[in-house]
């Protein structure tokens, strides 16, 4: 959640339960991608919410270097299991100059507490309005009706699936309209108005050539 205030960023914090997250102000900063300053809005509060993500190849350069270091005999470093874990570890890294070493990027996708801007009234046009503003909103959005015309977006996504710089396990359905959206509401922290189609899980074959048992400090292989 990005908080700007008079179209300059203020405070970013984690999602959390729903209700308290953590400040992660200084961690974003560092993130090239997230303006510290809007283009064309100076509302007196506009609260942007978004994914920070990792790059695939980003990713496999942070590894790479994480590898170099360990053989270098560097204590307390390790190689991260995939970009998911990797970018949530750097947004809440405590130290901002280790999280300014991760490659972090983010997508824009709705808003939080808006005060003294006129919110377009459909979704496609908020997005089109926080991308003027300078921030990146996905491109790979469509409007389009009907479950003939979802069921072809989500083929049509998952065609492209691999060639992304990113991982994506499906697509989100939401209602266009705002005014819809407002009437359907939410059940619990999810909103009646979106819904994700998942795509299935991405299996490959493999062979285990050795397993290592270690004790844990509770006696426990």
């Amino acid at each position: 959640n990005l908080r700007f205030e008079a179209g300059v960023l203020v405070q970013a914090a984690t999602r959390g339960d729903g209700e308290k997250g953590e400040d992660v102000t200084q961690n974003i900063r560092t993130i090239g991608q997230i303006p510290l300053r809007l283009t064309g809005v100076n509302a007196p509060v506009l609260e942007v919410r978004g994914e920070v993500y990792m790059r695939r190849d980003e990713f496999e350069a942070l590894n790479e270097r994480q590898r170099e270091l360990i053989a270098q005999g560097a204590k307390n470093e390790k190689t991260f299991v995939n970009p998911r874990n990797a970018a949530a570890g750097a947004v809440r890294q405590l130290d901002p100059a280790m999280a300014a070493k991760r490659p972090l990027s983010f997508f824009a996708y709705g808003l939080g507490d808006v005060q003294g801007w006129e919110i377009p009234p459909t979704h496609s046009a908020l997005l089109d309005a926080l991308a003027s503003f300078g921030l990146p909103v996905s491109p790979d959005r469509v409007v389009t009706q009907g479950a003939e015309g979802l069921v072809a977006f989500h083929q049509q996504m998952g065609k492209k699936r691999d060639s992304f710089p990113f991982d994506i396990d499906g697509v989100v359905y939401k209602v266009n309209s705002r005014e819809l959206q407002k009437k359907l509401g939410f059940v619990s922290r999810e909103p009646r108005w979106a819904v994700a189609h998942k795509y299935p899980a991405q299996e490959q074959m493999t062979v285990v050539r050795g397993i290592d048992i270690q004790v844990g400090r509770t006696g426990k292989l």
